[in-house]
């Protein structure tokens, strides 16, 4: 069961942060379908970020948590300049987002491979010493726990061996869910996604508004990259993340646009996610009796589990969504 939790959280965080991304760029009316291909360029940033400090021994292992945090920031910082290519098309251009958002997502893998080649002559980008868990996985001495000290069924399972990207996630999920709905900036972003023409006659400056949304959203996509890489890949960049930011899109939907929704729905997408990738390892009770391995499934069903459970939940619940009313329509003063 605490693998189960552990392993089903992992894919749940990035989810979470990256589907709010998608609400940060749709509430200002910028629709970013380049979800995918910002995860991508920012897993690959980050990646490198770690690789460069290492072989400069810039951080040893006793600063590993330190450059965890740098490693998020400038992968935050790499997704909101590729994605200043979505606003620059969306906004000062008003090409079909739609369109621009594909055209990212298909030269970001191309850009990161090309990229990756040119560093390591390989399809590959790791860590230049060591791996993932070793370095940045939280352990029982973090919490100044010895080795063979019981920590308990809630340490075990939500804080040992778990990322310190996860609470930083959690952390900032909810502080950018408060700004969005609590605060002047919030409102004023959200206006320019309903009614920008009634926005702009308040003297809020629309097309400002769309490139900070846009730009927020990027960050985020670009830390849930990162995240998604350090903890289901070892800490590696191949160019994929495994269509997490079309998931990613699926749970905003399912949520309908409201954070708190999207929390839920990005926990059970995350749970089926965990699922297909971890159903040989899954037992429930640690007996073997429930262990999924055991039931006689076809891999591929597990596998196709995710993809199939997204297409039922939208099938049933788009109609009822609502998405913002001017998402998608390039705004135009001259027009009321």
């Amino acid at each position: 069961m605490e693998f189960l939790i552990r392993q089903t959280v992992i894919y749940t965080i990035p989810l979470l942060i990256v589907a709010l991304a998608g609400v940060f760029a749709e509430r200002s009316g910028v629709i970013n379908l380049a979800l995918e291909g910002t995860m991508i360029f920012g897993a690959f940033c980050g990646i490198l970020f770690i690789n460069i400090s290492q072989i400069y021994g810039l951080f040893g292992k006793e600063n590993a948590q330190t450059l965890l945090v740098l490693t998020m920031l400038f992968s935050a910082l790499c997704g909101a300049v590729f994605s200043l290519l979505l606003s620059f098309a969306a906004v000062n251009l008003k090409a079909n987002q739609t369109i621009s958002g594909t055209a990212l997502n298909l030269l970001s893998p191309a850009l990161v491979l090309f990229l990756i080649s040119i560093v390591t002559n390989q399809n590959v980008l790791s860590m230049a010493e060591g791996d993932a868990a070793s370095w940045f996985m939280l352990k029982k001495s973090s919490f100044g726990l010895s080795p063979e000290e019981d920590a308990g069924f809630f340490l075990e399972t939500f804080l040992i061996k778990n990322y310190l990207t996860t609470y930083i996630c959690i952390g900032l999920y909810i502080i950018l869910s408060v700004i969005l709905y609590k605060t002047r900036f919030g409102l004023r972003l959200r206006s320019c996604g309903e009614n920008p023409h009634a926005a702009d006659s308040l003297g809020i400056n629309v097309k400002r508004m769309r490139y900070m949304g846009t730009t927020i959203s990027g960050a985020l996509a670009g830390i849930g990259g990162f995240v998604f890489s350090l903890t289901t890949a070892n800490a590696s960049a191949t160019g994929d993340v495994a269509g997490l930011g079309f998931l990613a899109l699926a749970v905003m939907i399912f949520g309908n646009w409201n954070p708190l929704f999207i929390a839920g729905a990005s926990f059970l997408f995350g749970l089926f996610k965990c699922i297909a990738a971890s159903y040989a390892t899954i037992d429930i009770n640690g007996d073997g009796v429930f262990a999924l391995s055991q039931l006689g499934i076809s891999t591929n069903i597990y596998r196709m589990l995710p993809y199939v459970i997204t297409l039922l939940v939208l099938a049933f619940t788009s109609k009822h969504s609502r998405a913002p009313k001017a998402e998608g329509i390039p705004y135009d003063k001259s027009k009321r």
